[in-house]
């Protein structure tokens, strides 16, 4: 009798391991998003599930931002959102800072179990040209506002993960 219980409990330790196992996955292998927030257009770029890579995903009508990111949310786990909060050279709040700041107020509402964390995205965009022109992207798709968007978003993640990181 004492072998069968130690054969049970062996079995159900294993299988409580597992568990527990996949639930700490789940919560590991979440995705980070980044938002680089315009009146016309913003950016979207999003982590890989490691949490180590930044890689543009799209660009989006702001006006349909909010239905983009509940379908995205549904499809992938978010750990996190990281919003790009606008400054001037100064570091005081920029024209659009107040729609942004409505914005993540509406976000945080509708998904109270994803932090919002705000940072600095001074310097982005022009990070973000400079990129795709030492890229080799030519002058046409450089004009391509939406892709400059994209990449800022990008950038944005990557800083982000970076300070993540030390």
């Amino acid at each position: 009798m004492p072998y069968f219980l130690a054969y049970f409990f062996c079995f159900w330790s294993i299988d409580y391991f597992f568990v527990l196992l996949c639930r700490i996955s789940i919560w590991i292998l979440a995705r980070i998003l980044a938002i680089d927030f315009g009146e016309k257009r913003t950016g979207i770029a999003v982590s890989d599930v490691l949490q180590l890579i930044a890689n543009g995903l799209t660009t989006v009508d702001t006006s349909q931002l909010e239905t983009f990111l509940a379908d995205y949310v549904a499809r992938e786990p978010v750990e996190c959102f990281v919003v790009g909060l606008p400054k001037t050279l100064r570091g005081e709040p920029a024209a659009i800072t107040a729609k942004l700041l409505t914005f993540v107020e509406k976000m945080r509402r509708r998904f109270p179990h994803i932090p919002v964390e705000l940072v600095d995205e001074r310097f982005t965009s022009k990070m973000a040209f400079q990129a795709m022109i030492d890229g080799g992207l030519k002058k046409k798709a450089r004009q391509n506002k939406a892709m400059i968007d994209q990449v800022s978003a990008t950038i944005m993640l990557e800083e982000y993960l970076e300070r993540r990181r030390q």
